[in-house]
């Protein structure tokens, strides 16, 4: 073709595409969006990569900007209808190398718009099997961890997964890399502030708090914290002590596999490092809800918090389905008389 033509073929009926010339500038803004979240933010973008976290998001609705491929073969493996209302870009292999976050390129990217848990359609099986609870992620700030946790949540059939201030942003390529494909089978709501989490739970839920130390071993309090809880600056004056530093309000102390979840419920999982923010504390104290303790043996130091999640959410899910057995079993009772 003369220079500054675009060259083009047709990977279906229909189904057309370009071929990016040497040194096309639109896989440079990919690294940008995958390395900065500001301009995620910014521009409305995510970047995903590979078969199945495209397809997973075209099928939940998420919309398609510009799809980058190696070779047509990729595009047959996804919905037609879908990937048509995007750019499709077929670049060398070697240029998606480059850019690549994996450790073996599929040959396949996809510039997205950022999903609304709002606007997305989840999957029929995932909806079916939703359950009245919640997952509230406090100071989660390693992507793999992140990643692992929201996975979990899809698998016990979370209704919905909040994000505080503090965790990293899930649409991070680790992240998603790690979730695999569980953004797009639960809806997640990212950056809140601790004052407006409430307003994104379902009225009435208790909130409860998994504790991977049991204190009872450590030979203090039940009530103690045992997550290093650091004094939050935006306390209200009532949660002040006279030093000044936010009071931790004490919370009922149990373990994990005790009875704890009634619908709607909503655990609070933190973050190795940062542990368990006071305004967790305080949410779960106004509500009545519980400290979850999940022993491990004496000198052994506290679990990763994706794995603290893991046990904790799919105790929950026994808690609830066995709840709801037992009042189905009831109403299934004959009437005496």
């Amino acid at each position: 073709p003369p220079p500054g033509a675009v060259e083009r073929g047709a990977a279906a009926p229909g189904l057309w595409y370009e071929k990016a010339a040497p040194g096309d500038r639109r896989l440079g803004k990919v690294v940008t969006i995958a390395k900065s979240k500001k301009f995620r933010d910014n521009h409305g973008k995510v970047l995903l990569e590979g078969h199945r976290l495209i397809k997973d998001a075209l099928e939940a609705g998420a919309v398609p900007q510009t799809l980058f491929f190696s070779t047509v073969g990729h595009l047959k493996l996804l919905p037609e209808a879908e990937i048509k209302r995007a750019s499709l870009v077929k670049v060398k292999f070697e240029d998606i190398k480059i850019w690549s976050d994996l450790v073996t390129p599929q040959g396949l990217l996809g510039i997205f718009s950022k999903p609304d848990p709002a606007k997305m359609c989840y999957p029929a099986a995932q909806l079916a099997n939703s359950l009245p609870l919640l997952l509230i992620c406090d100071n989660i700030r390693d992507p793999g961890n992140l990643g692992t946790i929201l996975r979990s949540a899809a698998g016990a059939g979370c209704q919905k997964v909040l994000l505080t201030k503090g965790c990293v942003d899930p649409w991070e390529p680790k992240v998603l890399r790690a979730g695999m494909g569980a953004h797009f089978r639960v809806p997640i709501i990212s950056s809140l502030h601790w004052e407006s989490v409430p307003t994104s739970l379902p009225a009435g839920t208790q909130v409860c708090v998994a504790d991977n130390n049991d204190p009872s071993t450590a030979g203090s309090a039940a009530a103690s914290p045992q997550a290093p809880v650091k004094p939050n600056p935006q306390a209200a004056p009532e949660h002040q002590d006279e030093e000044g530093a936010a009071a931790i309000p004490e919370l009922p102390a149990q373990h994990y596999y005790e009875d704890w979840a009634r619908a709607p419920v909503a655990v609070v999982v933190g973050g190795e490092t940062h542990g368990l923010s006071p305004a967790a504390l305080q949410l779960a104290a106004s509500t009545g809800g519980k400290r979850l303790l999940i022993p491990v043996v004496p000198g052994v130091d506290s679990l990763n918090s994706a794995i603290a999640a893991g046990i904790v959410l799919f105790e929950g899910k026994r808690q609830l389905l066995w709840r709801h057995k037992q009042e189905d079993d009831r109403q299934k009772l004959p009437v005496p008389g």
